[in-house]
């Protein structure tokens, strides 16, 4: 029993901090703890060291679960006992916390939601007419306004999501032979190349995104414009912006058809020279 109590007093004089391998000769005044599993050299610690630890592991997040590097066993954290006071004030806190990232998401799907409502009013209001669309606005049911205003830029950015030019394009790659008058439209269009390019996923990209995004957003006004420009003799406001938007895409589209065409073709008769410095002497 004494060769129990001495073994014990020399590990408990030959103790040694794993967080600042200081021993009790360096600081006898110092606090110890035993806090997991672990056994030998590692099984004590400083009582400050590891709550310095424990701080840089919750991140100021004092509720969170702090485990043993060594032997993963979790560490008994306890706290003095709160005042009334303070038990409501903490819990409040914690309800807020919970709270708020649901709070946060229902602002920022409400700002988008009435977002679309106001540009969709904006919208109706541009292709019909300021007044015109006033009146079919103010006479339309309240619940139809809610679901169909906010669609509109959604059937918008959905509709420029179909790449009509890139299936165009392919129809006529494959029959462009066939088609003589083709090649005078589009240069190149139906000859041979000598391999076929990779073609990247413009979906894929970020910037292509947010061309779609503005791409659909501004159609209605670019739509109303060329509509003035090309159509003015037409007296409807409607009828004069649909002509102009389907103007505007058949002459973008076409252009942009010749465009990756050509680039296509650069692409298929790209080469690889040889290198320009000298080769090594053997």
């Amino acid at each position: 029993m004494s060769e129990a109590n001495s073994v014990s007093v020399q590990q408990m004089l030959d103790r040694s901090c794993w967080v600042c391998f200081a021993t009790d000769e360096d600081d006898r005044t110092a606090e110890w703890v035993r806090p997991c599993r672990c056994r030998g050299s590692t099984k004590w610690v400083h009582q400050a060291c590891l709550q310095r630890w424990v701080d840089e592991k919750q991140r100021g997040n004092s509720t969170a679960r702090v485990a043993c590097p060594q032997c993963n066993a979790e560490y008994l954290i306890v706290f003095p006992n709160l005042g009334p006071v303070v038990y409501v004030l903490d819990l409040a806190d914690r309800l807020i916390s919970k709270a708020c990232p649901f709070a946060a998401a229902g602002i920022m799907v409400g700002s988008i939601y009435w977002t679309a409502v106001t540009y969709g009013a904006v919208t109706v209001m541009q292709v019909v007419g300021h007044k015109e669309g006033l009146d079919v606005m103010e006479r339309a049911d309240p619940l139809f306004l809610l679901i169909g205003l906010p669609t509109i830029p959604v059937v918008l950015i959905l509709g420029k999501m179909i790449r009509w030019e890139d299936y165009v394009l392919r129809l006529w790659r494959k029959y462009s032979n066939k088609l003589q008058i083709l090649n005078s439209i589009f240069p190149g269009i139906g000859c041979p190349v000598p391999r076929v390019p990779a073609e990247a996923n413009p979906l894929a990209d970020h910037v292509s995104a947010t061309r779609i995004l503005c791409g659909a957003l501004v159609f209605p006004t670019i739509a109303t414009i060329v509509g003035k420009l090309m159509f003015s003799t037409v007296n409807s406001n409607l009828q004069r912006t649909i002509l102009g938007g389907i103007a505007f895409v058949a002459i973008k589209g076409a252009f942009k058809v010749y465009f990756k065409q050509q680039q296509y073709l650069r692409q298929a008769h790209r080469k690889i020279l040889d290198s320009q410095e000298p080769e090594p002497e053997v």
